[in-house]
């Protein structure tokens, strides 16, 4: 670089000032480019290496443990002495036995007659059998069930004396679907396939196609369509059950859908999921909106009081000033950051032992409060015990990671990876520690997270819904199933008793005991097909 001298100042303090404003400049380019170079290393982290967040601290002081030198006889004497194996029951090695309400086939394999004779003359004895079982497959089979009505008509006076209609015959049995040719059981088939197990209608198609049946995407698409409006009001029931409880997650993720009115089949719309009711038979919902407007978690929780827990995007932030919601923050959301920070450090190359980085101590703090929460659970404590559990051990925790972070975000630069970890996490301190103060409480939304898994793993097979009502009829299933899933249902089951009780159904009592919550799993599993 080419200086003009001939330009400088002879003042000795305009220079200091020169000097002082190329070297701030300096720091904030300098400052930029580590900023850059943590989102590259970041992104390569992303795309080629692993995905999972578990982060363990190397521990430094574990080789001495294989070192007779390093620790002392006495010590290591003690320290055997002191070794404690809980008891436990080993796991019977080998292969699980095949269900035993499997039909069985058997197939006899024998010698040959003249085999069963001793060299002594004597005919051989059987004494015992040897059997093996192997697990065999038949492809899927269709049936048709036709329904048989007879008429009656008096032949005497040809029905002229009656009253009544001249031919009588029996009615036509209610169906989910009338006029149509689908049962009960191949529409629960086709939402199962979709919304359960991935399965695009189209491909779908293709099967019933091997198997000699012709069924139009099209076809298929209305047939889901009607029945998830005769689902309906199991839907609104549903929802009730999810505001019942004393705490409701949320969260939502993009989807696709076409021919929206107004709007173009880019734009993107939105799957919400809440999870609530009680803890022994909760209860989730699915909706589809238009939006990621905050007004969609407003308008469901209604007149509803209690916990709310979801992630920190700005669309929840109505939820803290919404009047009897006690807004809960996520910790899984908070250390996700500072993960975030260890993935974009620089590779060590040097073979030295390196000092823990401050992003390993706040996971270090994390860490310790999900320590916490292991043990209740191992201890299978009651809500009262974990709220007392949590005072004694969290609470000092919590305050300590507090002033830590205090601390450090006075000499960490904000607009870094770690900054942006210290500053998210102190934003968002009050919602965060409010998991503490009840414990039927969870210090993270991952119930909700988990509970919108299975529809983004269908989305990556079925991408998009063509339609709005698809997008509803979705919602409508994703609901159904996925409950019955979390109250021990199986799916299939479930959703063919419903749809052959679903027509008969009067009364808000009646849809009541079709939710999986309160479904009779004496009569659901005496209905269930027979294999």
């Amino acid at each position: 670089m080419n200086l003009d001298l001939s330009k400088l100042p002879d003042d000795a303090a305009a220079l200091k000032e020169i000097i002082a404003f190329h070297l701030t400049q300096e720091e904030k380019y300098q400052e930029r480019i580590d900023y850059l170079e943590q989102m590259v290393r970041l992104l390569q982290k992303e795309i080629f290496g692993r995905k999972s967040e578990k982060h363990v601290l190397p521990d430094h002081e574990q080789r001495q443990l294989f070192d007779p030198i390093a620790v002392p006889e006495s010590d290591r004497q003690a320290f055997a002495d002191n070794i404690v194996i809980p008891e436990h029951i080993r796991k019977k090695p080998g292969r699980k036995p095949l269900p035993a309400e499997l039909p069985r086939i058997d197939v006899i394999h024998d010698i040959p007659e003249e085999e069963k004779q001793c060299d002594c003359g004597a005919v051989l004895s059987c004494i015992g059998q040897d059997i093996s079982e192997k697990l065999d497959y038949v492809p899927a089979k269709l049936r048709v069930i036709r329904h048989i009505r007879y008429k009656y008509a008096c032949k005497s006076c040809e029905g002229v004396e009656s009253e009544g209609p001249t031919v009588k015959i029996a009615p036509v049995p209610v169906q989910l679907i009338p006029k149509g040719i689908a049962s009960e059981g191949l529409i629960a088939h086709l939402v199962v396939s979709k919304f359960t197990d991935g399965l695009p209608l189209y491909r779908q198609q293709k099967i019933f196609g091997r198997l000699g049946i012709e069924l139009s995407r099209a076809t298929m698409a209305n047939w889901v369509v009607k029945a998830s409006r005769q689902c309906q009001p199991l839907i609104d029931l549903l929802e009730k059950e999810v505001r019942s409880g004393p705490l409701i997650n949320i969260d939502e993720t993009p989807y696709q859908v076409l021919n929206e009115p107004g709007r173009r089949n880019t734009s993107k719309s939105y799957m919400w999921v809440f999870k609530g009711g009680q803890e022994n038979s909760p209860a989730l919902l699915y909706q589809y909106h238009r939006t990621r407007s905050g007004d969609a978690a407003l308008n469901f929780l209604g007149d509803y009081q209690g916990y709310v827990q979801s992630d920190a995007f700005s669309g929840y932030e109505g939820l803290s000033e919404k009047k009897g919601v006690r807004h809960v923050g996520c910790w899984a959301h908070a250390r996700r950051y500072f993960v975030d920070v260890i993935k974009a450090k620089k590779k060590n190359r040097s073979k030295r032992v390196q000092p823990k980085s401050l992003a390993d101590e706040a996971l270090e703090f994390i860490g310790c409060l999900y320590q916490i929460e292991k043990e209740s659970r191992l201890k299978n404590l009651e809500p009262k015990e974990i709220y007392r559990l949590r005072q004694e051990k969290a609470k000092p925790v919590l305050d300590t990671f507090k002033t830590w972070l205090t601390a450090k975000q006075q000499i960490t630069p904000p607009k870094g990876l770690l900054g942006k970890a210290i500053n998210y996490t102190l934003n968002h301190w009050e919602k965060l520690i409010v998991y503490i103060e009840d414990g039927r409480l969870r210090p993270d939304n991952n119930a909700a997270e988990n509970a919108i898994r299975p529809f983004v793993v269908g989305r990556k097979n079925w991408l998009f819904a063509g339609h709005p009502n698809g997008a509803e009829a979705g919602a409508t299933f994703y609901s159904l199933v996925e409950t019955a899933k979390a109250n021990g249902l199986e799916p299939y089951n479930y959703l063919r008793y419903i749809f052959e009780k679903l027509p008969l159904a009067q009364t808000d009592q009646d849809y009541r005991n079709l939710l999986p919550q309160f479904v009779d799993k004496n009569e659901l599993a005496a209905s269930s097909p027979q294999v």
